[in-house]
């Protein structure tokens, strides 16, 4: 079933993308990197724009970091696009701009763990190295009826075992491929397509009757949910203020209205002149509500509240930032923001968020001269 019914699965019902078209280990690497926390069909289009703005390593390498995270703005997990960056600048400056074919060579790249190591080594240079990603873990856990709780040492340690021992000798990109096109396609998480599965004969979960309850996961914990300021702190001349977040940070080497988490019990408003006086040295009069934005991430959730501000003394310094700028209205697109504070931005730039920018700014700096010009 796994040498001979799933290849021709495969070959029947493989999906056109275009890392399949034309395989180049650059190509593939961008693919893989891409792959890690998107689904195929959402990474599609990304790839295409990246592959159009760096068409190469060398030009990748060559490109700043501000310049990679606009490319890959929207995709999310941004330390994806740090470290691709990194590895296209080590490769080009230590390994002659060539991309390296050893398997511990690829490994010790930035951002490549043992799954994208094999999968590019299998996809790029044919190395007989058998993946292990979500979608061949569930497949190898349901053909087997593998009890084990996923996540630990010993389920581990069998899947590879069983990786290793199933993939076609010579096609192992092949075998590869037709396992995670299989747990896309066809042995999905919920309602699985077990009468269309070509391993459906020889799996011990199906013939149990109960596919769904493999693999074996721990009870997920309740997602915690938390509740964030913005500032959208606007000058006399129409700029606005945003910080570029720390590299070591979570969205690192994104911009943003700067804010943060409400303590308990704290008005909104006071959460955000808080912060801004911790972060940036400023101290706020914070106005009107811009916005409220309600976006998940892989682990929590957050309720971010956006609102205008003019400064009322101190200038701005990058405390708990990486850097600050006053950016004009029409020049936002120059940065790249995380798709939380793009809802921020839109309400901005939309009419209603124009038309609030004019009034407030009116209001707070018509006449004499007041502090919130500080910071020019």
């Amino acid at each position: 079933a796994f040498r001979t019914g799933l290849p021709a699965w495969f070959q029947k019902h493989r999906r056109v993308f275009p890392w399949r078209a034309r395989r180049t280990p650059y190509r593939v690497w961008v693919s893989e990197i891409m792959l890690q926390q998107t689904r195929t069909d959402q990474a599609v289009p990304y790839y295409r724009k990246f592959l159009r703005r760096f068409p190469t390593l060398k030009r990748l390498a060559a490109a700043s970091p501000r310049e990679v995270l606009r490319a890959w703005q929207g995709l999310g997990y941004y330390a994806r696009a740090r470290h691709l960056h990194e590895a296209a600048r080590f490769v080009v400056r230590r390994l002659g701009g060539r991309f390296p074919s050893n398997p511990q060579a690829i490994r010790a790249l930035p951002g490549i763990g043992d799954y994208t190591a094999a999968a590019i080594g299998s996809l790029a240079f044919g190395h007989e190295s058998a993946v292990l990603d979500g979608n061949v873990i569930r497949v190898l856990s349901r053909v087997m009826a593998l009890e084990t709780l996923i996540h630990t040492g010993p389920a581990k340690r069998r899947l590879r075992e069983w990786a290793d021992a199933l993939k076609i000798p010579g096609r192992t990109g092949l075998s590869n491929e037709a396992l995670m096109e299989l747990g896309a396609l066809c042995c999905t998480p919920r309602r699985p397509d077990c009468p269309a599965c070509p391993l459906g004969n020889v799996c011990r979960a199906r013939a149990g009757g109960k596919p769904e309850a493999y693999p074996v996961r721990r009870r997920r914990a309740r997602v915690p949910h938390k509740v964030v300021g913005a500032a959208v702190v606007v000058r006399r001349d129409g700029r606005t203020l945003i910080a570029r977040r720390k590299d070591s940070s979570m969205l690192g080497g994104l911009w943003e209205f700067p804010g943060g988490g409400r303590d308990p019990g704290e008005s909104m408003k006071k959460c955000i002149a808080r912060e801004l006086k911790e972060e940036m040295g400023l101290r706020l009069e914070v106005g009107p509500c811009l916005t409220v934005v309600q976006h998940a991430y892989s682990h929590f959730t957050i309720e971010l509240y956006a609102h205008w501000a003019r400064i009322r003394s101190g200038r701005p310094r990058s405390i708990h930032c990486a850097a600050f700028a006053w950016v004009r209205p029409g020049q936002f697109g120059r940065y790249p923001f995380s798709r939380a504070d793009h809802q921020i931005l839109e309400a901005l730039q939309s009419p209603a968020g124009r038309a609030a920018r004019k009034n407030l700014i009116s209001a707070w700096f018509s006449g004499k001269k007041k502090p919130g010009l500080k910071g020019d």
